[in-house]
């Protein structure tokens, strides 16, 4: 006698929806900055002073800001307490950047990166310096910075703000916001906009594709542009 056919009572699990942080990671920021600038948004891209230790990976997460102040007598113990602080502070997830108001120092090293990562932060900016960056190369932790120096933090240089509004190359920066960086450079995205801007931005790399499939398939540019109003 045949067996009745059973009917699973199981139920798949709904596929969990890419946070923004991923779908930032499969954008650029070119395609980012031409939906910003559509959108009507300025001064959102960093100086192309700030750039990768590391060329190759992109970069992109929620940002915890940091500013810093630079003093001449400031004791060593103070500054190595309140730069602890800082890493203690790092929530994982995020994209930590610091404006230190400083040219001298650098505002990272291999310790700090190596428990940054541990901790499961993303990754690191500064409008200032880094040290020690061939351990930090190796470690694979990204950072992004303007310059390198040997010289510490020891003495000179104490955080004064948390995840408060701060301003880099005339950008300014809000905890909360994202960052995008490849290697064209590092755009930031108002965290309450970030949906719209992602939605778009997704949209238009969709356009490029069909753009690139058309022009590879032998149409003339000009014709390709015309017909999908982006080139």
């Amino acid at each position: 006698m045949p067996t009745p056919t059973q009917t699973s009572t199981e139920t798949s699990t709904p596929a969990t929806p890419p946070s923004s942080t991923q779908r930032l990671q499969a954008l650029y920021t070119g395609v980012l900055f031409d939906v910003m600038r559509g959108m009507g948004h300025q001064d959102f891209v960093l100086p192309p002073s700030i750039r990768p230790l590391n060329e190759g990976p992109k970069l992109a997460g929620p940002i915890f800001t940091v500013e810093g102040q630079t003093g001449e007598n400031f004791d060593a113990h103070e500054t190595l307490l309140g730069w602890t602080g800082l890493l203690s502070k790092a929530p994982g997830g995020h994209v930590v950047v610091c404006q230190p108001h400083n040219d001298q120092i650098a505002l990272m090293g291999e310790l700090s990166a190596e428990t940054l990562k541990m901790k499961g932060v993303l990754g690191y900016l500064v409008d200032g310096g880094t040290r020690d960056c061939q351990f930090i190369l190796d470690m694979d932790f990204p950072v992004w910075c303007r310059f390198r120096s040997p010289r510490d933090i020891v003495g000179k240089w104490l955080p004064k703000a948390f995840n408060e509004p701060i301003s880099i190359g005339g950008v300014r920066i809000r905890g909360g916001d994202y960052l995008l960086a490849d290697r064209d450079g590092v755009v930031i995205i108002p965290g309450d906009k970030v949906e719209t801007i992602v939605n778009e931005a997704e949209r238009a790399l969709g356009v490029e594709n069909k753009v690139r499939t058309e022009i590879l398939a032998g149409m003339d540019p000009q014709q390709a542009y015309l017909k999908f109003g982006k080139f």
